[in-house]
């Protein structure tokens, strides 16, 4: 399930892609216009700007702002900068894999043969997706 941190990174990526320009946009206006709670969007912000999605200003005028056009930013990356594996089990995960403590051989397990299948379904959308895909209206 998706989690409100990756939804609401979502909603206030798609809001500053909206908006356009390079502008910032203060934290307290996207708060308000995607009923988000301000401090936990702060949070967000911080976690996409330390992902290079997301530029910052700080003062009277400052804010956040895309530091890449929206068709260059891709939905993989924003999950798995917001939510961590995109995998849903460690043994399939191409960037944070780690064997599962129960399976002695993952060759022969059903799990894994299912989770790569959803985990190559999933990656297929979340990389032919962009901002730009979500922000159009």
């Amino acid at each position: 399930m998706l989690s409100k941190r990756t939804k609401y990174g979502l909603k206030a990526l798609t809001y500053l892609a909206r908006k356009g320009g390079d502008m910032p946009v203060q934290v307290g206006e996207i708060a308000k216009s995607e009923q988000i709670p301000q401090k936990f969007l702060e949070s967000i912000l911080l976690t996409l700007r330390k992902s290079g999605c997301l530029g910052s200003k700080k003062g009277k005028h400052g804010g956040y702002y895309l530091i890449k056009k929206p068709s260059e930013i891709i939905m993989a990356d924003v999950m798995r900068a917001l939510e961590g594996p995109i995998a849903m089990v460690p043994c399939v995960s191409l960037n944070f894999y780690e064997k599962c403590d129960d399976c002695p051989n993952e060759d022969q397990c059903t799990v894994n043969k299912l989770m790569i299948q959803v985990r190559d379904s999933t990656l297929k959308v979340l990389r032919n997706t962009t901002l730009e895909d979500l922000s159009a209206k």
